[in-house]
């Protein structure tokens, strides 16, 4: 894999990081210990079935804990700085092996801060939600998101060009309707 498309790759499966956690990690593993996905050294354990194991279960949880009225909203909170977090993980283990400074640098600014974007424009969407729909929407909510994390997490593997411009797409649409809402204020 050359660099450019290990970048595309990280950035987008950080993206995905936005809308579920786990997901992403979990889609990361299952590429490298079928050998469908090289990883940056320092992250071969991402590829073991401990790992696995312990993504799978984590996504379980995730998902299903979005179906939990009040507990929703909740996870939102969490799950913001949890998101840059990971997505930085997830960008970093996939960024070619350079400079470490270099390395997490992008993946802190490029990979967690696009997951951080998502991540609040998904937690705003709930919240809107739950105003709006007393939380009986919010049903729908996650379900789109879980459904944005499983897509943009497999795309980001099979057509990784198709993918990053989805999230380019993704971030201009957001940035917009942010800045716009912005200036009527």
């Amino acid at each position: 894999m050359n660099t450019l498309e290990s970048i595309i790759i990280g950035l987008t499966l950080s993206s995905a990081c936005g809308f579920r956690i786990f997901v992403p990690p979990l889609v990361i593993s299952l590429a490298v210990i079928f050998g469908h996905l090289p990883i940056t050294s320092g992250f071969e354990w991402v590829g073991t079935y401990p790992a696995l194991w312990a993504f799978a279960l984590a996504t379980v949880v995730e998902i299903g804990a979005y179906y939990v009225p009040v507990l929703d909203n909740l996870l939102d909170t969490l799950a913001t700085p949890t998101a840059l977090a990971v997505g930085t993980f997830v960008a970093a283990a996939l960024f070619p092996d350079s400079d470490p400074l270099l390395q997490w640098t992008m993946a802190a600014i490029a990979g967690g801060g696009t997951a951080g974007i998502l991540q609040a424009v998904t937690g705003i969407t709930r919240l809107s939600s739950t105003a709006l729909t007393i939380g009986l929407g919010n049903a729908v909510v996650a379900t789109v998101e879980s459904i944005g994390a499983i897509t943009l997490s497999v795309l980001a593997l099979i057509a990784p060009v198709v993918a990053i411009v989805l999230v380019a797409t993704l971030l201009v649409v957001t940035l917009t309707r942010v800045f716009s809402k912005q200036s009527y204020k």
